[in-house]
């Protein structure tokens, strides 16, 4: 059976219970799910204890272990037995003559050396087998530069030993009874396995009497797919839905109830059908005694685990949550005329499939039973009926940024009064009796709205035009600490024109700008995750404008202790900036022009001592040159005894200056800190 195949029952005797028949128990049900696995179902009437063959492919017979179900309310133990990997393999090499491999007459009689057997070369010759060797035949005159290896038997019999070509050999036979059997056994075997792939699962069931059993599974299949057609020219637009199936088994499905299911359950595979085993360790032998065994429990390490991420949305959801609700219909147009007999979609001529609930899932069942030929595909009636419909053009912003004139897009509002929840999958769109393009829709739950869009119109452009401004709405000042409150404004315009004779009912799509308020318009007419929708009725030849204005606002923190002189100077003569605050930094400005230039005055005078200190350590070097006895040492000396007053002096006016420098910056950071606005 191929990937994704129903199982056919097949008849096999038990050959250790002859009281076991073979069974057949036909497909009846199959469940295709949209998350590409099927659910197979076989079912019938047995009288007897039975035996009923599963063939699976290899791609299939893990989520076959892992699905299947018995049912057979008279089996107190049924059971499942199935030939593990490598099984023809091993199965070959275990019996007396090996045809695992492909090998020829020479390797099989040289591996069954001393097996007694009857050669007719031409003559009857009977021994046992001592072995084949190969020797080099004379050079042929096709290939004469290769010459090939001929392989010649050697039996030990009754008259000696022979040694006879085995091209020679125009039959041969054991005698031992026991490697026969195992030859014809082997040749079962690899008859029975001529498809590598095929898998068979033979279920064993106990009961007796008359009863109802099923058997049923799980296994991969294709996906089955859906689309629609929707005709939107008449006052009740129309929607028919086909389900889209392959039949990609060797299988034939003769008359089985078909479900499709929409949903997105859990689904894996894991590795039941290859037998697995674990290493151990090799212990050796304790004379005295003997090792404990020991088992030891997984470790948490509950300070480095992280916390688990949550999930991430997946591609459907993404795109669903952009398209979720849609504008509220206003305006009617192209309703009027009656649907066209040509080009449009028929309907209530076919019977459709019947929808329920199935879990957290919606399964379609179809209503008659299907027949489809292997490796057949078909397209069956999912679901037909009037729907709400309302045509409308929407206008992307996204598209028209930058400044680019675009065409609105030809769309329809849908809700779903179908009863069903339908599942994602293309539209072909028909209006005014012919086709009118293709669409695009998610899953679509019952009683939901949704756009879909399936052209341009090329009557209608428009382009938007963005700019940004900021302005300050608060200031506040407080533990040395000035906040300043911004409003980041985005405004969008955009300019529109309708140049048909047509009134239009019109969807501006505006991108949300993360973070923002919307002010103006006061609100949307709807609203997703990413865009506002604001409804829009454009009357025939109109040009309008639009605007659309978001605010963020925007917080600066700063620490005044930390700002140069200039700034402070330009948020005080900021006009945008209260007045009171302005004061408020004008008098911090004076206070720390004070606390600079007090700063100033003490580096000032320490520069001067430095100057002193500097001159004092001249004049002693002189000194010592010249001696404190000399005309010039005296003088030396008077010059020391002058510096010391002016360093004394200066030190005097050096404290006064750092007393000062404290007091202004002691007076400046009261203030700071104690200033409240």
């Amino acid at each position: 059976m191929s990937n994704s195949s129903p199982a056919q029952s097949s008849i096999e005797q038990n050959p250790a219970n002859q009281n076991f028949t073979g069974a057949d128990l036909p497909l009846k049900r199959i469940a295709l799910l949209s998350s590409g696995v099927g659910y197979f179902e076989h079912a019938g009437k047995l009288s007897s204890p039975a035996e009923v063959t599963l063939p699976f492919d290899a791609a299939s017979v893990d989520d076959a272990l892992k699905s299947l179900v018995v049912n057979d309310p008279a089996s107190n133990s049924p059971s499942v037995r199935y030939a593990s990997e490598n099984t023809l393999y091993l199965t070959l090499r275990s019996l007396k003559i090996d045809l695992s491999g492909t090998p020829g007459i020479g390797e099989i009689l040289n591996g069954l050396k001393g097996a007694e057997l009857e050669v007719s070369a031409p003559n009857a010759i009977k021994g046992r087998i001592i072995g084949v060797e190969y020797r080099q035949s004379p050079v042929s005159q096709q290939y004469p530069s290769m010459p090939a290896n001929e392989a010649w038997l050697s039996i030990f019999t009754s008259q000696g030993i022979r040694v006879i070509a085995i091209k020679d050999i125009a039959s041969f036979r054991f005698t031992d009874t026991q490697i026969n059997a195992d030859l014809n056994r082997a040749l079962d075997l690899i008859m029975a396995s001529r498809d590598e792939s095929a898998r068979n699962l033979l279920v064993t069931l106990n009961g007796t009497g008359s009863r109802d059993v099923s058997l049923s599974y799980v296994i991969p299949t294709p996906v089955w797919k859906v689309s629609y057609r929707l005709d939107i020219s008449g006052k009740e637009p129309f929607l028919q839905g086909w389900a889209i199936v392959d039949n990609d088994s060797d299988a034939d499905w003769k008359g089985v109830e078909l479900s499709l299911v929409t949903g997105r359950p859990v689904s894996f595979i894991q590795r039941l059908y290859p037998p697995y085993r674990l290493s151990r360790p090799v212990v050796p032998l304790a004379i005295a005694g003997f090792a404990e065994s020991r088992t030891y429990e997984s470790g948490y390490d509950y300070g480095a685990r992280a916390p688990a991420a949550a999930p991430m949305p997946s591609a459907a959801m993404r795109m669903q949550s952009t398209a979720d609700t849609t504008a509220k219909a206003e305006m009617d147009y192209n309703y009027e005329m009656e649907r066209p007999a040509v080009g449009s979609v028929a309907g209530g001529a076919i019977d459709t499939a019947s929808g329920r609930a199935a879990g957290d899932q919606f399964e379609f069942t179809l209503k008659n039973p299907v027949n489809l030929d292997r490796r057949q595909s078909a397209m069956l009636p999912l679901v037909e009926g009037s729907i709400k419909a309302e045509k409308v053009l929407v206008f992307s912003g996204s598209r028209a940024s930058g400044g680019a004139t675009i065409n609105p897009a030809i769309s329809a509002e849908l809700v779903n009064t179908s009863g069903m929840k339908l599942p994602a999958g293309p539209i072909t769109v028909y209006d005014g009796g012919t086709y009118a393009g293709d669409a695009l829709i998610e899953f679509f739950p019952e009683n939901e709205k949704r756009l879909i869009s399936y052209g341009e119109d090329l009557s209608v452009s428009g382009n938007a035009a963005s700019k940004g401004t900021r302005y300050i709405t608060a200031v506040n000042i407080s533990g040395g600490v000035m906040t300043i409150t911004r409003r980041q404004s985005y405004e969008k315009v955009y300019t529109i024109k309708n140049a048909s004779g047509q009134a239009k009912k019109l969807i501006i799509e505006h991108p949300i700008t993360s973070g923002s308020e919307l002010m103006e318009p006061k609100s949307a007419d709807d609203r997703t995750g990413s865009l506002y929708r604001f409804n829009r009725n454009l009357a025939a030849n109109e040009t309008f404008t639009f605007t659309v204005r978001e605010e963020t606002p925007v917080f600066e923190r700063i620490t005044l202790a930390q700002l140069r002189a200039d700034t402070f100077l330009s948020y005080a003569s900021n006009q945008e900036i209260p007045a009171e605050v302005r004061a408020a930094l004008t008098k911090a400005i004076e206070l720390k022009r004070t606390a600079d230039n007090a700063v100033a005055a003490q580096g000032t005078l320490e520069t001067q001592k430095s100057r002193l200190i500097s001159d004092q350590d001249r004049v002693r070097r002189n000194l010592e040159a010249a001696g404190n006895q000399t005309p010039q040492g005296q003088e030396y000396l008077k010059r020391m005894a002058a510096l010391d007053d002016e360093i004394d002096a200066i030190n005097k006016q050096i404290e006064a200056a750092v007393q000062e420098t404290q007091r202004a910056k002691a007076e400046y950071d009261s203030y700071l800190a104690t200033v409240k606005i």
